[in-house]
């Protein structure tokens, strides 16, 4: 009888257990089941049902086995049995699983967990909770969601509720003891934009982590972490979209030179048009040690481009032209320059030489190899110049400019296409005022600013170079392209938000003068110019008045012959003929000013 039984049970038991070892049940890490793995057990057990169920009609064992074995058994074993064996073991399997990852996630879950809210529900908001409830051990526990979507609000997900952001949902975050915002990647736009509720949020002493993009994540539901929001992330910015099929058209397959490589522009030109899978880059810099890394980036990241490291300094005409005769570069990028404006105040004569004579060289090898197009980077400080660096810059533009009108006129033999890029303070970059005032905070104070009143633009470093190639791709010579920068940030607003968003205690601002050289706003436009649109809505074209390319060269040279003398004054003197708009501010070259007035008048 005991063996009789055995048997009926083995008959019973085994299609199931060939069910588990089709859909590999048995090899599932509890604590990590998902609705994947409940599919997989649904699936396992309906096969062992399906072939329970086979065994106990005699259309598929021999009829003679059916009638010994089977038939007296089967009395008690009838379709509805089998069915509720099904899903009783279905549900077990799945109840044991649950019962698993709960425990475990309990004994993970700290007492110090803090209390999170996610901002964003489609798509990355439940990533993101599905990420943090996998952290061993957690460090935040979800206590809701968050939504600028009236449509979303009030409902539940994941066992958490979805608030709308308004205005009771700071006093409710207090309420409910919230310590931290996590951040999805499709809301970081429009937390930018919200500069009310950053300020809410950092008033009460709500931490903001900003969560990383979907290409930067790692396998599966595991992320990589999470980011101290910095001041970048809340200055308010739109994301910047180009037309990349028709960069990609300019630059795949082509030799491209870039100078001032290793900067931070110059760098991030380097990454940016390596994705577009150039046949040869040329990169020109005379800082060793970055372009050195530079070059080891190349190596690593885009072996199959072709890439030549060059360490050297732009003014060097006989190097340049070497390294233009045996290039041959299709497209030019010209990013090398000095850009300090105290440093350029007190050094105008390396300004000059660096910024104008290096320019005319590089425009000039453009022209005699046939560049097809040269684009420069300048900067608004190059518009109603109050300082040496800006006058520097504002030559340059005059100087690429005539060149290209007198292509146009027969005057001088090329076909290459001169584009200008003008735009203002990039974050992040070497130097830049948000890196200092970090390094300040982090000291523990003075955070240092020249003046109350202070405000400038700001852009990323990659949003100002995407805006680059786009200008670069779609100018046809001549025009100088202007960058929407957004609005406009005080300096000393920032320098709290930082202070505020560190949690340091006791940092105090010090204001310490305009620097010389330097003005309280910088312009984008000049007063006698206006602007166009263009085919993209954060660039316009500037229309400047045109100068005459012999007059221009014959200027230059007395400019360059003055600043090898190291004569500051004639030489600044001289960037005054050639920029009349050039006014100094808070610096010893405004007595020339005086001056020019004196024998005006």
């Amino acid at each position: 009888m005991i063996g009789w039984v055995s048997v009926r049970l083995l008959i019973f038991l085994v299609p199931y257990l060939i069910g588990m070892r089709t859909f590999k049940t048995y090899a599932d890490i509890f604590r990590y089941s998902s609705f994947i793995d409940l599919l997989r057990v649904v699936g396992a057990m309906s096969i062992g049902g399906i072939l329970a169920w086979m065994l106990h009609y005699p259309l598929f064992v021999s009829r003679q086995f059916y009638i010994q074995n089977i038939r007296s058994f089967e009395a008690n074993i009838r379709t509805r049995d089998i069915l509720v064996a099904t899903i009783a073991a279905t549900f077990l399997l799945w109840l044991t699983r649950m019962i698993v990852k709960s425990l475990y996630e309990v004994s993970f879950t700290r007492a110090e967990a803090k209390s999170a809210f996610i901002y964003g529900v489609k798509g990355g908001g439940i990533s993101i909770a599905k990420s943090i409830r996998n952290m061993k051990p957690q460090q935040f526990a979800l206590r809701g969601f968050v939504t600028d979507d009236k449509g979303e609000a009030n409902h539940v997900l994941m066992g958490q509720r979805v608030y709308f952001l308004d205005d009771k949902l700071i006093p409710l975050m207090k309420e409910r003891d919230i310590k931290v915002l996590l951040v999805s990647p499709l809301c970081s736009n429009a937390l930018r934009q919200n500069q009310a509720f950053q300020d809410a949020l950092i008033e009460a002493d709500i931490r903001i982590l900003m969560m990383p993009k979907a290409e930067e994540w790692k396998e599966g539901d595991k992320i990589e972490p999470l980011k101290e929001v910095k001041i970048e992330d809340l200055l308010p910015r739109n994301e910047i979209q180009v037309d990349m099929d028709a960069v990609g058209t300019m630059l795949r397959g082509k030799s491209i030179l870039i100078t001032g490589s290793a900067g931070s522009i110059g760098s991030e030109m380097v990454r940016q048009i390596a994705t577009y899978q150039p046949k040869r880059m040329i990169l020109i810099d005379q800082a060793e040690t970055p372009q050195h890394d530079i070059r080891l980036m190349m190596k690593n990241e885009w072996p199959d481009i072709q890439t030549e490291t060059i360490v050297t300094n732009i003014c060097h005409r006989d190097r340049i032209e070497q390294i233009f005769s045996t290039y041959r570069p299709d497209y030019v990028f010209h990013a090398a320059a000095y850009k300090h404006v105290p440093m350029m105040e007190n050094n105008p004569s390396e300004a000059v030489q660096n910024n104008i004579e290096g320019t005319r060289i590089i425009a000039d090898m453009s022209v005699k190899y046939g560049v097809k197009k040269f684009v420069m980077i300048s900067t608004d400080k190059a518009v109603n110049p109050t300082n040496v660096m800006g006058c520097s810059k504002r030559i340059c533009e005059i100087y690429v400019q005539s060149l290209n009108h007198a292509e146009k006129d027969g005057i001088v033999e090329g076909q290459t296409q001169f584009v200008t890029t003008r735009f203002g303070n990039v974050l992040g970059s070497n130097g830049s005022v948000i890196p200092l005032f970090r390094r300040q905070i982090q000291a523990g104070g003075p955070v240092t600013v020249t003046h109350p009143d202070i405000i400038r633009f700001f852009m990323l470093i990659p949003e100002a170079c995407k805006l680059v190639l786009e200008a670069g791709t779609h100018g046809k010579g001549g025009e100088i392209f202007v960058f929407d920068m957004g609005k406009p940030v005080r300096i000393a607003d920032m320098a709290k938000r930082m202070i505020k968003l560190s949690g340091a205690q006791g940092v105090k601002i010090q204001y310490t003068g305009l620097r010389d050289g330097e003005k309280l706003y910088e312009e984008v436009l000049n007063n006698e110019e206006e602007s166009k649109p263009t085919f993209h809505k954060k660039i316009r074209i500037a229309a400047v008045r045109e100068y005459d390319y012999t007059e221009a060269q014959q200027q230059i040279d007395a400019l360059v012959a003055a600043s090898h003398e190291f004569n500051d004054m004639e030489t600044v003197r001289i960037m005054k003929q050639i920029v009349p708009e050039y006014k100094s501010q808070h610096s010893k070259y405004e007595e020339l000013d005086k001056t020019t007035e004196v024998e005006t008048n």
